[in-house]
């Protein structure tokens, strides 16, 4: 027997039917099952009308859409507040009680919990479940009850955690029987990207939806096995790019977590790797939960204190150089073709979001705080738990993040992944007529390459904007004035050590 009459599932980041937490539940608890989905106002006001990512929604909530209609249900969107769209659908409805999959990011907690407190008031019952992580926040933590602060320990924990039944898919699409369509006089019609305020002339950047999702994590389960090998190469086809499919859930964590642990177990390294990021992620997760400082709107603070107190550069000079990496422009190719790729397409090949990172903090001094923001305006696959985990650790302020003085230098790192300069010479090309050799530091060609190559530093192709042995001392002096007392030592030479 059903425990309730009418249950509504409230789609938020997890826009599939297939192995869905929420769904599942509502579906096995209720006698009928509406669904709906809610453009978030607030959310969609702050964003650019050409962002890429509300493209790549819109059409993975038509195809939800689509897949619950096949099934006989339909999805009810609204374009409007959730805070109150959702409590006032769910008594339009009928509703005796609302679905939702938990959201880890304080914003949408806030909200949830005001929701919660709505339906309550209402005598709604409001669950939640876990589902775009296998394991919550309190699910894995030391033997003392605390939660980790650094990778390895946690990532050790995670697997030693991990059982069959954490990785057990969600049988929902195996009752969706219980789907209904919304009662007469309940407006579910799809709103356009028009309606919604934003561009519509690209489309997506990424293949969208469930079906998407699928198509990417086929074609890199063929590859997953030299995932470890390939990952760091930008002109390589490495990466899974399942980033922006994580992001809004159109496929489950499970899925794709079981796949590389099953892999990992027949001794497959490139899965265990693949393994490794996913779990960052969720560690990520847990140190925003726990450590809520990191993520506070408008006032994102340094997990560790004492680094609120370095001195950024500041004033015009900063500014303009703010703007030149912003624009990659830095004369630096690998950090320029970087900053160039997500300008054009939203996505930052994981390598590279580490190298420009590190670039703008420690070569140009600025505060990772500005270099964050940029990212979240731009990145399809962006997590404020995994965007600021990686700001901070390049910046070294982070939970488990590289010392200060281990510094990137951008032309080693570019010789090193990009040797043959087939990626910079696909978002930087005019530079393209250098060398393999001169590509990575055009300002070290000889005039007659320049000349050859059509190149006048300055002209087609600027200077580098800063000289990177003497910024990497201004950094070290920086870093060093603000540490507390019982820091790490550093010792001659340490400032070598990840120069590379």
């Amino acid at each position: 027997m059903a425990d309730f009459d009418v249950g509504l599932v409230w789609f938020r980041r997890d826009l599939r039917a297939a192995d869905n937490a929420a769904l599942y539940h509502a579906l096995t608890r209720c006698r009928r099952v509406l669904c709906a989905f809610v453009f978030d106002r607030e959310i969609l006001s702050a964003l650019d009308k050409n962002d890429r990512r509300v493209p790549f929604i819109h059409a993975s909530v038509i195809e939800l859409d689509r897949t619950l209609r096949e099934a006989g249900g339909a999805l009810i969107v609204r374009h409007g507040h959730p805070v109150h769209d959702i409590p006032a659908l769910a008594r339009e409805c009928g509703a005796n009680a609302v679905f939702a999959n938990r959201d880890y990011e304080p914003a949408a907690k806030a909200r949830d919990e005001a929701v919660a407190g709505t339906l309550a008031s209402r005598d709604i019952a409001f669950f939640t479940f876990k589902d775009q992580a296998v394991f919550d926040h309190d699910d894995v933590m030391t033997g003392a009850d605390k939660p980790y602060t650094v990778f390895t320990p946690y990532k050790r924990k995670w697997l030693q955690t991990l059982t069959p039944d954490a990785l057990k898919p969600y049988a929902s699409e195996d009752h969706l029987d219980a789907l209904a369509k919304p009662p007469a006089g309940v407006k579910h019609a799809m709103p356009s990207l028009a309606a919604l305020g934003f561009a519509d002339a690209h489309g997506p950047a990424f293949p969208a939806g469930a079906i998407g999702a699928y198509e990417l994590f086929d074609d890199f389960r063929d590859r997953m096995t030299d995932y470890g090998r390939t990952r760091d190469f930008p002109a390589l086809k490495g990466p899974s790019y399942l980033g922006v499919h994580l992001r809004h859930g159109t496929m489950s964590i499970r899925a794709l977590a079981r796949t590389a642990h099953d892999a990992q177990r027949h001794g497959d390294k490139g899965a265990e790797t693949w393994l490794g990021e996913l779990i960052w992620r969720e560690f990520y997760f847990s140190v925003l939960h726990h450590f809520p400082h990191v993520g506070m709107a408008g006032d994102h603070r340094a997990f560790k204190p004492e680094y609120d107190r370095i001195r950024w550069e500041t004033g015009h000079a900063a500014d303009a150089n703010f703007a030149a990496w912003c624009a990659g422009q830095t004369g630096y190719p690998l950090v320029d073709a970087a900053m160039r790729q997500i300008n054009a397409s939203g996505y930052m090949h994981n390598r590279l979001r580490m190298v420009v990172a590190s670039f703008l903090t420690k070569d140009l001094g600025i505060d990772w705080r500005r270099g964050e923001a940029y990212f979240e305006a731009l990145l399809n696959d962006f997590e404020l738990s995994n965007n600021n985990g990686g700001w901070q650790w390049a910046a070294s302020s982070g939970c488990d993040a590289q010392p200060y003085f281990r510094i990137f230098n951008p032309v080693t790192q570019s010789r090193k992944f990009d040797s043959a300069g087939k990626f910079i010479r696909h978002y930087v090309p005019e530079i393209a007529g250098l060398s393999d050799r001169d590509i990575h530091a055009p300002w070290l060609a000889k005039p007659d390459a320049l000349k050859a190559a059509k190149i006048s530093l300055g002209a087609q192709y600027p200077q580098p904007i800063v000289d990177h042995d003497a910024a990497r001392k201004r950094t070290l002096a920086r870093y060093d004035v603000v540490r507390g007392p019982g820091a790490k030592t550093r010792t001659p030479g340490d400032e070598h050590e990840n120069d590379d």
